[in-house]
């Protein structure tokens, strides 16, 4: 039986995993690496950790398979974060600048008070803001000495991390990304599927640094690994990849994506639409020459928060802890209020400078108060993207889930009773990496019927629970109201 490589760049960690035809899990490797923050609101990586973490992964399972049986390869990636480099020696010339990095935002209200950003929107589907690519390109040029000529010189090479690990893991040495990761660059016009001239000379960015875009189920070339030769056969950004893996090809299903950040995705199949209360058009992808277009709401911080309990605030030794803390609204009597802005609000508030907090301590206040509001305020967010898509008719019953969070069943049902909705979480709750290897699988000529999930569980809805915490949700988004203004 054939078997297929999927790799999976995260924010925070390099995955491998193995996959058989049926889309089974075989096997899997994961390795951690560490996130700078140099000044407030700045967050960088080190590239060579990520590739370097990506290759471990890789040789871990490649070293008890080979690659005899292995079919084909797909790369799934945390989109937007930037990578610049040298096009002759494969150096970077600067730390990569992660998508949650906030350091450009003075940039983008400059051009939003110029009036940019509709002209932008209209192009990309997206808001100017620091979150996407172009601008921490612009800082990477403007900062690094002599960087902008040698770019126009056509030395140095821009990509997302997708990009990059094809330039150093093929033997073609290919600088190529696909349509979805492009989507995501502020550069790309999503319409036309081509890069926007008058976008880079918005943003001052030589268009001889970019890479080629490809359909998602494309050539991307040859991985080589030692002795080992794999074909890649697909490239898709994170949570387009989640979208698939979690198999929402149908106008308005949607998935919600909970791992560091939260990304909630609705496929709106071939119309590009337009939505002015701070959500995103975007790619969805492009298999089979087919585009599909996707609304998306992306929350900047989830997973993180957790980590931030355990680690820094050392509410439980480990996250699996937290959904014993998690208080019922019969035990929770209390208004406390968090506001997750770690690094600002992402959708639908894009807000760069307002920080984190609680509401309504008291000296009697509980750490599983604390942790419950922390908890809510993430379904909260998940909330307001509910709300402004329902204004604009899209709406279903369910909401398909995935991510390293959906394994705390009681946060699965807080979701269920904030959002009134049944939650479906499958078997597999790791849908990017199965996201890969489904577009590989179709880009390597495998025919497959990828309809079906395998549900392990879903999650249904309390009236009355659902009633509770809508008043407390109004309560919270007075909160976050008042410390906007």
């Amino acid at each position: 039986m054939n078997k297929f490589l999927s790799i999976d760049q995260g924010t925070t960690s390099s995955r491998a995993v193995l996959f058989d035809s049926n889309l089974i899990t075989l096997d899997s490797y994961q390795k951690e690496y560490n996130l700078s923050y140099p000044h407030n609101g700045w967050v960088e990586l080190n590239p060579k950790d990520v590739l370097s973490t990506v290759k471990d992964s890789i040789e871990n399972i490649l070293g008890k398979v080979g690659d005899a049986d292995i079919k084909s390869c797909g790369i799934t990636n945390q989109r937007e974060t930037t990578i610049v480099w040298e096009k002759l020696s494969g150096e970077p010339i600067y730390p990569g600048i992660v998508w949650q990095d906030r350091r450009t935002a003075d940039y983008c209200e400059e051009l939003k008070q110029k009036g940019s950003e509709d002209a932008v929107k209209d192009k990309t589907g997206l808001l100017l803001d620091p979150y996407f690519s172009a601008t921490k390109i612009k800082w990477i040029l403007d900062n690094v000495p002599g960087a902008l000529s040698r770019a126009k010189n056509g030395e140095l090479l821009f990509g997302t991390i997708d990009s990059y690990l094809i330039y150093n893991l093929t033997k073609e040495k290919n600088h190529l990304t696909d349509i979805t990761n492009a989507s995501r660059t502020l550069l790309y016009n999503i319409k036309e599927e081509a890069w926007d001239q008058e976008l880079l000379d918005l943003f001052g960015i030589p268009k001889e640094m970019l890479p080629d875009v490809y359909d998602c189920d494309a050539d991307f070339g040859t991985l080589i690994y030692g002795n080992h030769s794999i074909k890649i056969n697909g490239v898709i950004g994170d949570q387009q990849s989640a979208l698939v893996g979690q198999r929402c090809f149908k106008n308005g299903q949607m998935k919600s994506t909970f791992g560091t950040g939260c990304f909630l995705m609705v496929n709106t199949a071939e119309e590009v639409l337009k939505i002015k209360e701070g959500l995103l058009t975007t790619v969805g992808y492009k298999i089979d020459g087919q585009t599909s277009y996707a609304v998306e709401g992306s929350i900047y911080s989830c997973g993180n928060i957790v980590q931030w309990l355990r680690d820094g605030m050392k509410f439980f030794d480990k996250a699996s802890e937290s959904e014993k803390m998690i208080l019922s609204s019969d035990d929770n009597d209390g208004d406390i209020l968090f506001l997750p802005a770690f690094n600002g609000l992402g959708a639908p508030y894009w807000n760069s400078s307002v920080r984190g907090g609680f509401y309504g301590i008291t000296q009697d206040t509980r750490r599983e108060e604390m942790v419950t509001a922390v908890f809510e305020s993430i379904c909260f967010q998940v909330l307001d993207i509910i709300k402004i898509l329902e204004e604009y008719k899209i709406s279903s019953e369910e909401l398909r889930v995935d991510g390293g969070m959906i394994a705390n069943n009681v946060f699965c049902q807080l979701l269920s009773d904030t959002l009134n909705k049944e939650i479906i979480s499958p078997k597999n709750i790791e849908s990017t990496a199965l996201g890969a290897c489904i577009v590989a699988m179709i880009g390597s000529g495998t025919i497959k019927d990828f309809n079906d999930v395998n549900i392990e569980k879903s999650f249904q809805s309390s009236f009355a629970t659902n009633t509770n915490l809508l008043k407390k949700y109004d309560k919270w988004k007075r909160y976050i109201n008042n410390s906007l203004s």
